[in-house]
């Protein structure tokens, strides 16, 4: 699990037995980019849905595909991050597309894309690609 900042932590494929010890850490939302059966074995999206309503957390399922990004993910994940009543915890393969897809959405609220970029990079995360799609999308380009 890597945090980007109090409001959001990423992290590759996580399973059913996981969720538990996410909503000890305060976790109140979870966020599945991943499509299913993207890889073998992975867990489905609805066991990750059942197992995280049996402990109160939301869940979202707003999957990202080779094709990449659309504005309907990005508005998908704006609106699961501005109805969280707690941190958000998205998960992908390996935390890079839930991590670029937050970084849209916050773009689409107005967030400074240099501070996106720092935070993602402090996680690991380098979205230096994405700096003309995030100053277009915060009104900054």
């Amino acid at each position: 699990m890597r945090t980007i900042d109090k409001t959001i932590s990423v992290s590759s494929q996580i399973s059913p037995a996981d969720l538990a010890g996410l909503a000890d850490a305060g976790f109140t939302v979870i966020v599945n980019n991943r499509p299913d059966d993207e890889e073998p074995g992975q867990p489905s999206g609805d066991a990750i849905r059942a197992a995280a309503e049996t402990l109160g957390l939301a869940y979202h399922a707003i999957p990202v595909t080779h094709a990449g990004f659309s504005m309907p993910q990005v508005e998908a994940m704006r609106a699961a991050m501005e109805r969280a009543d707690g941190p958000v915890f998205a998960y992908c393969r390996s935390g890079t597309r839930s991590t670029n897809l937050w970084a849209l959405a916050e773009a689409s609220r107005g967030a400074d894309p240099a501070l996106l970029i720092a935070k993602a990079a402090h996680a690991g995360y380098d979205l230096n690609g994405l700096r003309p799609m995030l100053g277009t999308l915060a009104g900054k380009a």
